[in-house]
């Protein structure tokens, strides 16, 4: 299974396909679209929002709302083009309009810059647009297509916020079951399962760099209930899934760094006190560990606790008290470009990190269970659970 997305920041729309997802698989409409409203959410989400009320339309591979095991293809509407008509048109000739809009100046953060340089663009808006992150809106509609996989299999993908703006939650105060921390992120607009002073202290922080003109970053967590164990391979490099995992929760717009587990706090422990210690559970004549450090993968593999990604998104590049920059068409220094921004969009960047990692997995459970269809991958999946009954017990650990 694999995806591939298309489309500019302000063009016609984002065009998704889906290949090799298989037949059977239940698709809602509103499902899909209640994902994309999630991602377009948030304390800190600018005047974009506002604008773009996603909806993805199903143009093949689904009939009835279900999967045939055809390609699936998507397309999500861009309503700002009707402003953008000249300047981004795809088969017109190039305008005044367009011209006025022609931007030389890079962000400091962003790919203009290195746009320029790989492809020659002399208007670094055939950068911008490309690689805005608007491109995620795509993204998340994929996502959720492997997330009604996932379900269907028995498996559960959410986030929550853990720091926002240098405000970040303590562990300690955290609800102690996975339910009830999904259901405190998602009743507040930071998507944050913290207490309320920080979500209070976290608004404020965004305010205040909204005055001041400048951005901000913060730190995701997704959490994968019931992943089988044995999904990836530590036989070669590129078989293991924690890898799979970075790389596809890396490569989001503005994410600059990824964890698995407790891998962050890896290099400033001894062993003895960070790996997950194995305990046998007679009464279950099975065993299982008191911890999750490892964030439910070791060797590259799966290993029947709950799978955790943690994110670290950078503030955004683009501030309306702009940084240095240079205009590349005279040599002068000058402010880097601003183009209409958010002030934070950490709480829809745990929405992105979601269904990258929904995707992920999906592959994983279809490399190993089949994928021509869902009532087959059910019942390999089940057989596989069998054989390995009873399974490790999950902890919040």
């Amino acid at each position: 299974m694999r995806f591939l997305t298309a489309g500019e920041s302000h063009g016609k729309g984002l065009t998704v396909l889906i290949d090799n997802f298989p037949a059977g698989v239940s698709l809602l409409p509103d499902f899909i679209n209640g994902e994309l409203f999630r991602r377009q959410q948030g304390y800190g989400r600018g005047g974009r929002m506002k604008i773009e009320k996603d909806t993805a339309q199903l143009m093949a591979g689904v009939r009835f709302q279900t999967s045939t095991g055809a390609p699936i293809a998507l397309f999500i509407e861009n309503r700002d083009f009707k402003n953008w008509t000249e300047v981004m048109s795809p088969e017109g000739e190039r305008t005044e309009a367009a011209d006025q809009k022609k931007f030389i100046r890079p962000r400091p953060g962003h790919a203009d810059l290195a746009g320029y340089y790989k492809y020659g663009h002399t208007d670094l808006r055939d950068v911008l647009e490309r690689s805005s992150a608007r491109e995620t809106a795509a993204r998340v509609a994929a996502g959720a297509v492997a997330k009604c996989l996932l379900k269907a299999l028995g498996i559960e993908v959410f986030s929550h916020v853990t720091c926002l703006g240098g405000v970040a939650v303590d562990p300690t105060t955290l609800p102690d079951t996975w339910p009830a921390l999904q259901e405190r992120a998602e009743s507040n607009d930071l998507r944050c399962a913290g207490p309320d002073a920080v979500l209070d202290q976290m608004r404020h922080t965004v305010d205040a760099a909204l005055a001041e003109g400048t951005t901000l970053g913060g730190d995701i967590e997704v959490i994968c209930l019931n992943v089988p164990p044995g999904l990836g391979s530590y036989v070669q490099w590129d078989r293991k899934l924690d890898g799979q995992l970075a790389q596809a929760v890396m490569s989001i717009q503005a994410v600059k760094s990824v964890a698995l587990g407790a891998g962050e706090e890896g290099g400033q422990v001894s062993g003895s006190a960070f790996h997950d210690e194995i305990v046998p559970q007679p009464e279950r004549q099975t065993v299982y560990r008191p911890t999750n450090r490892a964030g439910g993968l070791e060797g590259g593999v799966t290993n029947g606790m709950p799978v955790v990604v943690k994110a670290v998104m950078k503030p955004i590049a683009t501030m309306r008290k702009a940084l240095r920059s240079v205009n590349l068409e005279t040599g002068e220094e000058e402010a880097a470009h601003f183009e209409r921004s958010d002030v934070t969009a950490v709480p829809a960047c745990g929405v992105v990190c979601e269904a990258m990692v929904a995707v992920v997995l999906a592959r994983a459970l279809l490399e190993k269970f089949g994928h021509d269809n869902l009532p087959d991958i059910q019942a390999a999946m089940a057989q596989y659970r069998a054989r390995l009954a009873p399974e490790p017990v999950e902890t919040a650990g």
